[in-house]
């Protein structure tokens, strides 16, 4: 089966220093861009995080600090990344609750501005957890009955990754080869942040998604609860985060 797509779609895995979004950096980075015509470019690019890689995640992912000593750091290769996926759709496998939006904050602490509010998120996960519920190595076996060989490697992941939606779009008859359709199925909540702190409610109004205000509009915390905006921006939210919080005050202000 061949993707249908009206624009290129990146594939992509991360590995990291750890799973905290707001403060672990990545140490691998592999994606597989796949165009309409469907001709595919890989890439795979070793980080160095500028932090010492904690022993427990290199006990999964196998990167340890000295083979990413002499390896650029995202900042030298932010622009070539952002470069390769202009553009492009977004696909992975619990790419919506980590990858992206690990991937969008070390953009913005590397000063690159690059905007993923117009690109269609595929999480490859969700797919499977709402038709089986099992892991990328157990998906791997079920839909394309091959052993994952290197998992937790970003290259390996990736590629399977790839392949299990292909398998997907061939089991499943109610899913729809279609990027735009694929991406409403695999997301959980309708975000405002890609951290999913603020999700757009039923009616398109922009709410909280967690915390005592949990389910109130934003605008209307703002307007009653003048410190929570100043909370939000010292406390540990995802620099994104932090930027659409502070696009909807300016809003509010200005009225535009």
């Amino acid at each position: 089966m061949k993707l249908n797509l009206k624009n290129p779609i990146v594939f992509f895995d991360l590995e990291t220093t750890g799973t905290n979004i707001n403060s672990d950096r990545i140490v691998e980075i592999c994606y597989l861009k796949v165009h309409p015509n469907g001709n595919e470019e890989s890439k795979t690019l070793r980080i160095n995080p500028e932090m010492p890689i904690p022993a427990e995640s290199s006990a999964i992912h196998g990167i340890f600090d000295e083979d990413i000593a002499d390896c650029p750091t995202f900042k030298e290769v932010a622009k070539n990344i952002a470069k390769d996926i202009e553009g492009s759709d977004l696909a992975g496998f619990n790419s919506n609750r980590f990858d992206i939006p690990l991937l969008a904050e070390e953009f913005l602490r590397a000063g690159v501005d690059i905007d993923l509010s117009k690109r269609k998120f595929v999480d490859v996960q969700v797919i499977f957890h709402k038709m089986e519920q099992r892991t990328l190595s157990a998906a791997y076996k079920f839909y394309c009955d091959k052993n994952l060989e290197d998992a937790h490697s970003a290259e390996a992941d990736t590629r399977a990754t790839y392949e299990v939606l292909m398998a997907q779009l061939d089991r499943y008859d109610e899913l729809k080869n279609d990027i735009a359709f694929l991406s409403d199925y695999s997301s959980y909540n309708n975000n405002v942040d890609l951290a999913g702190r603020m999700i757009f409610d039923e009616n398109g109004v922009e709410v909280f998604n967690f915390g005592k205000y949990k389910g109130v509009p934003v605008s209307e915390v703002l307007q009653k609860d003048a410190g929570y905006f100043g909370w939000m921006l010292n406390s540990d939210f995802t620099l994104n985060t932090k930027a659409e919080l502070t696009k909807i005050k300016l809003r509010e202000l200005t009225g535009k």
